[in-house]
């Protein structure tokens, strides 16, 4: 999982940084530092930080997840065999 966050959106309501505290941080007062690769024991955590911020500046990237395998039969009949 990769994590951007857009700082420009950013508002630092902090609401992240309750939810996943190993991974977001702030710095000084206002200045958001976050990991952007985190370990997977971190997922959920993760995911409820992106689904806490009020104003959606958290993107998360699951291009690294496996595939979804899905059989032949699945596949023509557009549903579960």
């Amino acid at each position: 999982m990769r994590i951007v966050v857009d700082l420009t959106r950013c508002q630092s309501y902090g609401q992240c940084v309750f939810a996943a505290p190993s991974v977001f941080r702030f710095h000084g007062e206002e200045a958001l530092e976050y990991d952007y690769t985190p370990d997977d024991q971190f997922r959920e955590q993760v995911r409820w930080a992106a689904a806490a911020c009020p104003v959606h500046a958290i993107i998360l990237d699951d291009q690294d997840e496996q595939p979804k395998h899905i059989s032949h039969k699945e596949n023509i009949m557009g549903g579960k065999a």
